[in-house]
C-alpha cells in the first residue's frame, strides 16, 4: 500500500516509570513521521515517583498529569478529550517500537472501511530465557499466527494495547472500570461496522515477566477482563447483525476465556472412563498424562531456575489455563482493579 500520512496523537499512558520514561520518550521521538502531522501526549496520572518530571524535560512532548490514580481507562477518557487529529495511537511505556512502525500502522487509513490499525507484540528474546520468557514468547508467535489469519479472513478480535490505533469519533468512552481496555476499545469499533486491520510490520518489543508468578497474575488480570468484556458485549456483536465478527469473537476469544479451559478438565474424567474400549482412547489418555507430566516437570524447573524450554511451554498452557479460573473467581467477586499493577519485567538489551 501507498503510503498516508493523516495527522496522529501519539499517547503513551505511564504508571511510575521513571527509570524507563526517557528512553521511551527518545525512541518515540526517533518515529519516522512527518513531524507537522504528529504530537506526542504522556499521561502520568498518580505517578509519584517523578515519572512526570521526566517527561517535562522534553519540550516537544505534552505531559498529562494529575495527582490522583483513577486507572487507565479513565485516563485514556481524560486524554480523549484533548484529541483534534484524525488518528490516535497508543503505545506502553515499557515498549520499543521501531522507527517506521507509524508509517506501517497508518497506510490503512487510506481505506475509509478501516477503523482501527493493531501492531504485534513480540517478546525480546534472550539465549537463556526463564520459564515465563520462554513461554510468552512461543504464545506471542501463535497469537500473532492466529491475529493474520482473523484479519485475512475479515477483522482483528482484540488489539495490542501494546501498540494500538484508531479513529476518534469512533471511539466509545471507557467504564472506568474497565480492565481491559484496548480490547473494548477495538472491539466495540468493529461491533459499528468497521475493520480492525493487523500489521505485523509494526511492532512493540517488550520484555517478559520477570518469572512465571509474575505472568500468573498478569494473566489473571486479563482472564478477570476478559469476562468483564463478554458481559459488556453480549448483546453488541449478534451472528444477526455480523456472523462474521461473531464467529471469530466467539471462537477466538468467548471460548478461550470461558469453555476450552473447562472441557480441558472434563477432558481426563472421561478419558478415564473411555479407557479399554479402544485404542485411540489408550493413546489419546497417555499423551495428556505425558503433558500433563512435562507441565509438572516444567513446574519443577523452572523453581530450580533450571532452563529447559520444551517443558516450559507445556507449563506455560497450564497456568494460562489456571488463570482463566483465577480470573473468572476474581471476576465474580470483583475483586480485581483496574488499576493495573504491573508485572515485573526482565532486563534486556533494546537494540534499534
Amino acid at each position: 500500500m501507498e503510503p498516508f500520512f493523516p495527522d496522529v496523537a501519539f499517547i503513551v499512558p505511564c504508571y511510575n516509570e521513571a527509570s524507563i520514561i526517557a528512553d521511551k520518550v527518545k525512541n518515540t521521538l526517533a518515529l519516522k513521521y512527518p513531524q507537522e502531522k504528529i504530537k506526542l501526549y504522556f499521561i502520568t496520572d498518580g505517578s509519584d515517583d517523578g515519572t512526570d518530571k521526566e517527561v517535562s524535560k522534553f519540550e516537544t512532548v505534552t505531559l498529562l498529569h494529575l495527582p490522583e490514580r483513577s486507572g487507565k481507562a479513565a485516563a485514556i477518557n481524560r486524554a480523549m478529550q484533548h484529541i483534534h487529529s484524525e488518528i490516535v495511537c497508543f503505545s506502553d511505556a515499557n515498549t520499543h517500537l521501531p522507527e517506521d512502525a507509524l508509517i506501517n500502522m497508518m497506510k490503512h487509513y487510506a481505506l475509509a472501511n478501516v477503523g482501527a490499525v493493531s501492531g504485534e507484540k513480540r517478546v525480546f528474546k534472550k539465549d537463556k530465557d526463564n520459564a515465563s520468557a520462554s513461554g510468552e514468547g512461543f504464545y506471542w508467535k501463535y497469537e500473532s499466527t492466529l491475529k493474520k489469519l482473523d484479519a485475512a479472513y475479515y477483522s482483528l478480535v482484540g488489539a495490542a494495547g501494546e501498540l494500538i490505533s484508531f479513529r476518534p469519533a469512533l471511539f466509545t468512552p471507557l467504564e472506568e472500570d474497565s480492565i481491559l481496555d484496548d480490547f473494548m476499545i477495538s472491539m466495540r469499533i468493529a461491533a459499528k461496522g468497521f475493520k480492525v486491520v493487523y500489521e505485523p510490520d509494526a511492532f512493540a518489543m517488550e520484555t517478559a515477566s520477570a518469572s512465571v508468578k509474575e505472568e500468573l497474575k498478569r494473566k489473571v488480570r486479563i482472564c478477570a477482563g476478559g469476562w468483564q468484556s463478554m458481559k459488556r458485549l453480549f448483546f453488541l456483536i449478534s451472528p444477526f447483525k455480523n456472523f462474521k465478527l461473531f464467529y471469530l469473537y466467539y471462537s477466538h476469544r468467548v471460548l478461550r476465556w470461558s469453555l476450552v479451559p473447562l472441557l480441558l478438565v472434563l477432558l481426563i474424567p472421561l478419558n478415564i472412563a473411555l479407557l479399554g474400549t479402544g485404542i485411540v482412547y489408550t493413546l489419546f489418555f497417555c499423551g495428556q498424562a505425558l503433558f500433563y507430566l512435562a507441565a509438572f516437570l516444567g513446574h519443577i524447573l523452572a523453581n530450580k531456575n533450571i532452563r529447559f524450554k520444551p517443558l516450559f511451554i507445556p507449563y506455560y498452557f497450564y497456568i494460562m489455563n489456571y488463570a482463566v479460573f483465577a480470573g473468572f473467581l476474581k471476576f465474580m467477586k470483583g475483586k480485581q482493579s483496574a488499576a493495573w499493577d504491573r508485572a515485573k519485567r526482565a532486563s534486556a538489551e533494546i537494540a534499534p
